[in-house]
């Protein structure tokens, strides 16, 4: 690589949702290059115009910018090496396309799909290779004036690589060391469609890792099979000189069962697979996303980065930054890493442990507001501070604590049923008096002189105190009982107190 500049480069394709396994890799390749000192660009591949999805592209910006991993270079971020965008290049590939075929390292083929399927029919396993071009329709069988002849009333054709047989390709892999393919299992992959005058994803992902001078390529797995056939292209072209070091990355895969994580696995198991919520324009189907299924950004990062890679300590909790300082590629694993949803739920929790109330708060206030209810920020502030440990999203915080905003309106059977006894409602009124001649409501102020009139009267603290959580709440739940009744203040609490007792006698 000799001392050029560390250049990755994520290039999605605008087909729709950004899988969570493509935020891993683009993950992966921040990680590798803020490392090194080096830059990331931001590729979009759209040469398959035919699957492109209106919004798609706006979608996968939004999610990085989200999740906080950013690029240096790239489709709206700027630089000197564009377009960047596949489409917007074809007249850059269509020189290298007639490189290759001047070079006699490419040729024009003209079979029809027909005829490609009944050579299928014809031929067990048939491949377009060195045994087989000989039998087709392509500028290897046709004479020069026939080829002329052929493009000039307008036959559509493809432009294919021509692999020569019986030699063995050596692809270095940063992670699963030096893997070798024959040639022999290659077939003559299609570079180029004359019907959109547009290259296959092989040629354009060459031509444009080596016009902007990329020079790590960090990927899925399943970009494996094509490796061999990119070091043939560099070589073909004459770039072994820059040719990029390879990273395949370990598959993503199903929680439980074998396989490679899908969308069916996450509706399946109720989690989502994508960033953000993703409304299909085609279908209007809704997906999940993470962001809107209350997860921080930060804790879904380090979830990620721990998938398929090792730091080599028992650390599990890890900022942006310090994954920079650990990361190393080398201790990625070749095995595919299982999709642990409920380790991705734990590091949510962990995350919200370590934000303070008043951080959890703001993002509470506005479903406490949503719920119609009008009180102060140090007031929710308060309750978070009770209840954050016992939740693992700020949105589960409402459904645990409301009861702090809104008394019961009805009360739980099955605590009722348990927890009040016969000679409850006498209990509780006789309580009421003595947090009526109370004048400090603090938890300081109610706990020892209930404890001391609970000792006096000869009661059990577990029944009082049960009875007087059901009140207070409606059912068997919350924090300690003086914090929630310092927290309501003594009116409301007496408030409680006797319409419990009416209701239930």
């Amino acid at each position: 690589m000799g001392n050029r500049k560390v250049r990755v480069r994520f290039a999605p394709s605008p087909t729709g949702a950004l899988h969570i396994g493509g935020v891993r890799t683009a993950l992966f390749n921040y990680l590798f290059a803020k490392q090194h000192g080096g830059e990331m660009i931001f590729r979009i591949e759209d040469t398959d115009s035919t699957r492109f999805v209106p919004g798609a592209e706006e979608y996968i910006i939004e999610s990085f910018r989200w999740l906080g991993i950013t690029f240096d270079e790239g489709v709206s971020f700027g630089g000197d090496k564009g377009p960047y965008r596949q489409s917007e290049r074809r007249d850059i590939y269509k020189t290298y396309v007639k490189q290759l075929l001047d070079a006699g390292k490419a040729y024009i083929a003209f079979d029809t799909p027909e005829e490609l399927e009944a050579k299928r029919n014809e031929i067990q396993n048939f491949q377009y290779d060195a045994r087989t071009r000989g039998l087709m329709r392509n500028s290897l069988t046709l004479s020069p004036e026939e080829v002329d002849e052929l493009i000039k009333d307008g036959k559509q054709y493809v432009v294919r690589f021509k692999i020569e047989g019986g030699q063995e390709v050596l692809v270095n892999d940063m992670i699963r060391g030096e893997v070798r393919i024959k040639t022999d299992i290659l077939d003559d992959k299609v570079l180029y469609k004359s019907a959109d005058e547009l290259p296959t994803y092989h040629l354009a992902n060459i031509v444009d890792d080596h016009l902007m001078e990329i020079t790590h390529v960090i990927r899925g797995e399943e970009w494996l099979p094509s490796a061999p056939l990119h070091v043939l292209l560099y070589r073909a072209f004459g770039w072994e000189d820059t040719m990029p070091q390879f990273a395949h990355l370990p598959l993503l895969l199903k929680p439980e069962g074998k396989g490679k994580l899908s969308k069916r696995d996450g509706d399946r198991l109720g989690f989502p697979v994508f960033p953000l919520e993703w409304h299909d324009p085609k279908t209007g189907e809704v997906s999940s996303g993470f962001r809107e299924s209350g997860y921080f950004p930060e804790a879904l990062v380090n979830f990620l980065a721990l998938l398929g890679w090792n730091p080599g300590t028992e650390q599990e909790i890890f900022s942006l930054d310090e994954l920079v300082k650990a990361f190393d590629i080398s201790h990625c694993s070749k095995a595919g890493a299982k999709f642990d949803y409920k380790k991705g739920i734990w590091f949510n929790h962990e995350y919200l442990l370590r934000k303070s109330a008043d951080e959890v708060a703001r993002m509470f206030a506005p479903v406490v507001a949503n719920n119609g209810i009008e009180t102060s920020l140090e007031r929710i502030t308060k309750v978070v501070e009770m209840m954050k440990d016992r939740v693992n999203f700020v949105s589960e915080l409402w459904p645990l604590c409301s009861f702090f905003f809104i008394p019961p309106t009805q009360y739980d059977e099955k605590t009722v049923n348990k927890r009040w006894k016969e000679n409850s409602a006498e209990v509780m009124g006789e309580l009421a008096t003595v947090l009526e001649g109370i004048s400090d409501f603090s938890i300081e102020g109610q706990e020892p002189v209930v404890r001391q009139w609970i000792e006096e009267k000869g009661y059990k603290l577990g029944d009082v105190m049960n009875a007087f959580r059901l009140c207070l709440v409606g059912e068997g739940k919350g924090p300690g009982m003086f914090d929630i009744s310092a927290f309501l203040g003594k009116e409301e609490t007496l408030k409680r107190i006797k319409k419990a007792i009416e209701v239930l006698g």
